[in-house]
């Protein structure tokens, strides 16, 4: 499976303390099957840091060991109340009792931020929130979570922007 990453400097080595933690799956490495979603978040990420660079770390994984029990996976297959709940969680830095090694599931990127403040002031319920959330296009990401999951990451080429 390819996998990228988008970022304002090339990434050969992932490393878990350079991460940031209120995150929608917390700390850990980003990563999605789509190209285009990883340029957009090295363009945004350029912006907002001034810097010259946008770039597109590939990379390659086998797509096995997420399914072969060796790893503790947690998959959401689309924006369940569960997902929603576990983004928002994540992003106010409450613990989770479960350590995972990946994550997989929907990106809730910029674009979805105000439909989740709405449900999380108590404007929107879990339904009408994820109603909301289905009109937008809903990327996929798999996050690594731990130095062991990152080891399966294999990197393959950096494309600048």
């Amino acid at each position: 499976m390819k996998l990228y990453h988008g970022s304002t400097m090339s990434v050969e080595t992932p490393d878990l303390q350079k991460c940031r933690s209120e995150t929608d799956f917390g700390l850990a490495f980003y990563t999605t099957t789509s190209f285009e979603q990883s340029a957009k978040w090295a363009k945004i990420k350029q912006r907002r840091t001034g810097t010259e660079n946008a770039v597109v770390s590939e990379f390659e994984i086998d797509e096995k060991i997420l399914y072969s029990g060796e790893y503790n996976v947690r998959f959401f297959e689309k924006a369940t109340k569960d997902w929603l709940e576990f983004v928002i969680n994540n992003r106010k830095s409450i613990a989770s009792a479960e350590k995972y090694d990946f994550v997989m599931g929907p990106v809730a990127n910029d674009s979805l931020y105000a439909t989740i403040l709405l449900y999380e002031q108590g404007i929107l319920t879990a339904d009408a929130a994820i109603e909301q959330l289905k009109s937008h296009t809903l990327f996929d990401q798999l996050s690594f979570h731990t130095k062991k999951a990152l080891s399966n990451l294999k990197y393959v080429n950096t494309i600048k922007m």
